[in-house]
């Protein structure tokens, strides 16, 4: 009923920065209202000072995708920055027993209710981890139902978001009912933002995420990774604020 096409090639590294690569993946049904929608994924990779490297979101992965990344270096960190986004870790703890997990709060509360069976080390928080201390700026996004870790690489200026804004492009949407669902959202090229129903999980909350959204223009990013739907690679930080205009007000 639904499909959209993916960012092509798939599973291989897309150098954004030094240092920095995204790693699109395939489209993936999201159960919403007795619907399957399709996403497209997308993953980020940052190599750290030390070789090492930390996974953001990571995706479906094949031998394809094993194989590019270890051509990058060693995978140290598997990130699950949402309450949405945790899927793919339990596959990448197989493939990399050595490697440690950090996830959003609420994932593993959440993981649990649909069956899935995942671990992990700890929790992210406002502050970033040891292991990447100096190298990598977080915020938590708190929310009744959505909490999100927000990343920023502050020696490419490149700023990671998950669901807080989706940015989907009309040409690559097939099926009129989810192009006009999409655009119902507030989700549509140019004028990505967050999802309209995803933005109650913040009432009661609204003031926090001003606060973090005002961290984020703050750090003036050149670039702005997105999970799902064109990424922001010129006038970040204004398009920052308008999709964010919602809180900003």
């Amino acid at each position: 009923m639904f499909s959209v096409e993916t960012y092509a090639p798939l599973d291989h590294a897309k150098p954004i920065a030094e240092n920095v690569w995204i790693f699109d993946g395939p489209v993936i049904g999201f159960r919403y209202a007795g619907l399957k929608l399709p996403f497209p994924t997308r993953m980020t990779v940052i190599r750290l000072q030390s070789g090492k490297l930390l996974v953001h979101s990571p995706i479906r992965l094949n031998e394809t995708l094993k194989a590019e990344v270890d051509a990058l270096g060693e995978v140290a960190y598997l990130i699950a920055p949402n309450t949405i986004h945790y899927a793919g870790v339990p596959d990448w703890q197989k493939a990399y027993p050595d490697a440690k997990a950090f996830c959003a709060p609420g994932v593993i509360k959440r993981a649990k209710s649909v069956g899935i069976a995942v671990n992990f080390d700890a929790e992210l928080a406002d502050t970033p981890e040891s292991e990447w201390d100096g190298e990598i700026e977080q915020v938590l996004v708190r929310g009744s139902y959505l909490n999100e870790a927000v990343f920023f690489h502050p020696a490419s200026k490149t700023l990671i978001l998950t669901d807080l804004i989706e940015n989907f492009e009309a040409p690559k949407i097939k099926s009129p009912i989810w192009r006009f669902m999409v655009r119902l959202f507030g989700t549509m090229d140019p004028h990505g933002s967050t999802p309209r129903d995803m933005r109650l999980t913040f009432a009661g909350y609204k003031e926090a995420l001003r606060k973090a959204v005002l961290t984020m223009i703050g750090w003036k990013p050149d670039y702005v990774v997105l999970a799902h739907g064109r990424c922001y690679d010129t006038n970040a930080v204004a398009e920052l604020k308008r999709a964010f205009s919602w809180v900003l007000k």
